[in-house]
């Protein structure tokens, strides 16, 4: 078995041959005017602000369309109120493309605990409310009023990963496929390019949306199952691979009333879904919502180095689109000196989405394009000599693959590296120290940091990489994610256990001393993960303890759509394995007191927390751990702690009145006409 062959992906016809990249993609009737167009062909709605540069969805996809010959407009945070705002373009002459943005848009505005957030990254001034709840959905309603003829094409992991009937922590139901709620004509999941110039030129050629259907990477509604496809009902005995040809082949799920019903339905959904992820021998699903069906095609076949390096060489501004003037962005001040290498992550952790939206097979880009980019990056105006990130979802996955393509196109494992790294995978880093030691000798470039996370069970199996890590690319501190230190959490998000993380600590010391450099490791944690029970959240505090550690870098689990870990918290089931009613069980967490204690155990330190964690070691009978010494926990409940507590009451308070005087003040130079500070 090999993976299939997909059509190179700029290798369509132009559909306009006199067509010039734009300095960029035109956001008023104006700025179409200048580029001598009378109409957008396509019109993408966003809910982040518009920055041209390639670590932004809706830039790449603009730029992708445009190399193929499309006049691409953008809408980008929108007013929602009506449908006024998203006729300001005009009528786009093939359809809508609509995305909530880089993230989802509930993950945006709300934290693990539900509580709204108080500033959002991608907008200019961090300004809160600048997209609505499920925007992928409003902005559909409002883009159907404003021409109810014109074709809706949904993406961006809004989309990608609400594809199917999935768990929404937010409204603690389960939601229909956001095809259906947004009423899109095609829903494309995944990094899309090769469906969206598919999808686009078809389009484009007069084919009705309604009529593709053969596009990987792509869901819509059908009635039933068409010739000549073969239905196998999913259930917890079935085996694969199964002797049906996969490419007639489209496993029904249980249905969107069926996982209602029953949460054992849904983590069996779940376990379908993920064992039907790879591009290599993946069929197709089939759930139904009602009278209708939500069909899934296999997901799109992994990108060439060569069409990754068309797709991040295209000519992006770079920046943010001049109607934002002066305005801070977080999100981009944050990414606009760093370059992504690769795209996808073989780590397949649980509770994580990189995996289900990007796959798991690396798509790389080619070590002279990315020299290309940092040479280019280098000559930008203000640039201070250092590249903030090389690298994407995981460090140090560039150039790592499986040692037989053959294999990699017939597994259905959901890791590369759980339980154990995989024999096949090859593990050496060589490709990757070599492009580092390259971009370092960039002229302009004084240093190049790595501040996406290291999966440091691969780090440790090439103790070279850590030596070069850390003698040439931290800034002091480096990003690292144990994520706990009990095996039963640990088991259910499909990490390594903490020797592995002990093993990579004590090399990367090692390697730091050798270089005379004073560096720490920022280990992140997650509390309140679905098999994580009071004594493992006091186990990893201990250990926390004992390290001397103080963290800061620490999260509430928060259910996500359609991971496998939302399956867990919201079945009581473990999809990893076959799931019946008699499966195992996990317990998760789930009352906002236990939730809290959970995050409590892992800020020990912090005496906010010292009377729950009180409460919680009497509790448990662990007293012994109340005191003063260096063996307690926390401190009794004498007048000492209170002192401390009002003290550290009283910094947070001066913190909270100085931070609200700032956001009053006009941002110096700014000239957003819809800013806070000018409405002020």
């Amino acid at each position: 078995m090999n993976m299939p062959i997909a059509p190179e992906l700029f290798s369509y016809p132009k559909y306009r041959d006199d067509l010039k990249p734009a300095p960029f993609l035109p956001m008023s009737r104006a700025e179409m005017k200048k580029l001598g167009w009378d109409s957008c062909d396509i019109i993408i709605v966003t809910g982040d602000a518009y920055i041209d540069h390639p670590s932004f969805g809706m830039s790449v996809v603009g730029r992708v369309l445009e190399a193929q010959g499309f006049r691409v407009g953008i809408i980008a945070q929108p007013d929602w109120s009506s449908a006024e705002p998203f006729k300001i373009l005009g009528k786009p002459n093939l359809y809508f493309g609509v995305t909530a943005g880089n993230m989802d848009s509930m993950v945006n505005k709300y934290t693990s605990d539900r509580r709204k957030r108080s500033n959002d990254a991608y907008t200019p001034h961090a300004e809160p409310d600048k997209r609505p709840d499920r925007a992928a959905i409003v902005y559909s309603q409002r883009c159907r009023e404003a021409y109810k003829d014109v074709p809706i094409v949904l993406g961006g992991i809004e989309a990608s990963l609400r594809r199917i009937a999935q768990f929404d922590i937010w409204s603690e139901k389960i939601r229909r496929s956001i095809l259906l709620d947004a009423r899109g004509d095609i829903l494309l999941f995944g990094n899309a390019e090769r469906a969206l110039v598919e999808v686009s030129h078809l389009i484009a050629q007069g084919v009705p949306v309604e009529e593709i259907k053969h596009v990987r990477g792509t869901a819509f509604a059908v009635k039933g199952v068409p010739e000549p496809f073969k239905e196998l009902v999913y259930t917890a005995k079935m085996t694969s691979p199964w002797k049906e040809p996969r490419e007639t082949t489209v496993i029904r799920i249980p249905s969107y009333e069926e996982v209602v019903e029953n949460p054992v339905a849904y983590a069996q959904a779940s376990r379908a879904l993920h064992s039907e992820s790879n591009p290599g021998n993946a069929r197709a699903l089939i759930q139904a919502h009602g009278n209708r069906n939500v069909w899934l095609n296999p997901p799109p076949i992994p990108l060439t180095m060569r069409e990754m390096d068309g797709i991040y060489e295209l000519p992006y501004a770079r920046e943010p689109h001049p109607v934002y003037g002066n305005a801070k962005i977080p999100a981009w001040d944050m990414i606009k000196n760093s370059i992504i290498i690769e795209r996808g992550c073989f780590g397949g952790c649980t509770f994580c989405s990189i995996t289900e939206h990007e796959g798991r097979i690396i798509q790389r880009r080619s070590k002279e394009s990315i020299i290309r980019e940092i040479e280019a990056v280098s000559q930008a105006p203000g640039f201070t000599g250092v590249i903030s990130d090389l690298g994407g979802p995981t460090a140090n996955m560039y150039g790592l693959q499986c040692k037989s393509r053959e294999i990699e196109a017939a597994c259905r494992k959901p890791s590369c590296v759980f339980p154990d790294v995989c024999p096949n995978l090859q593990t050496d880093h060589s490709e990757l120290i070599d492009l580092y030691r390259k971009a370092r000798n960039v002229d302009g470039v004084k240093k190049v940091l790595v501040a996406s996370g290291i999966r440091y069970d691969l780090a440790v199996k090439d103790p070279r990489y850590i030596r070069e890590l850390a003698e040439h690319h931290v800034g002091g501190y480096l990003k690292i994610a144990p994520e706990h230190v009990a095996d039963g959490p640990l088991s259910k998000m499909m990490k390594p256990g903490i020797g592995t993380y002990d093993k990579f600590a004590e090399l990367f010391a090692q390697a730091s001393e050798a270089a005379g450099k004073e560096q720490y490791l920022i280990p992140y944690f997650i509390a309140a993960h679905p098999g994580t029970e009071d004594s493992d959240m006091l186990e990893l505090a201990l250990w926390l303890k004992r390290q001397n550690m103080r963290v800061d870098q620490v999260q509430t689990f928060l259910p996500t759509p359609m991971s496998t870990a939302t399956a867990m918290y919201y079945s009581g089931k473990n999809p990893l394995r076959k799931v019946t009613e008699e499966s195992e069980e996990v317990n998760t967490p789930k009352g906002l007191r236990q939730r809290r204690l959970h995050k409590a155990f892992l800020r020990y330190h912090d005496p906010e927390n010292w009377a729950a964690l009180r409460d919680a070691l009497t509790e448990m009978g662990r007293q012994d751990l109340i005191g003063r010494g260096p063996r307690h926990l926390v401190p009794p409940d004498d007048r000492r702690a209170r002192e401390e507590l009002d003290k550290v009451r009283a910094q947070k308070e001066s913190r909270t009145k100085k931070k609200k005087s700032s956001a009053t003040k006009p941002a110096k130079g700014s000239q957003n006409k819809n800013s806070r500070s000018k409405r002020k």
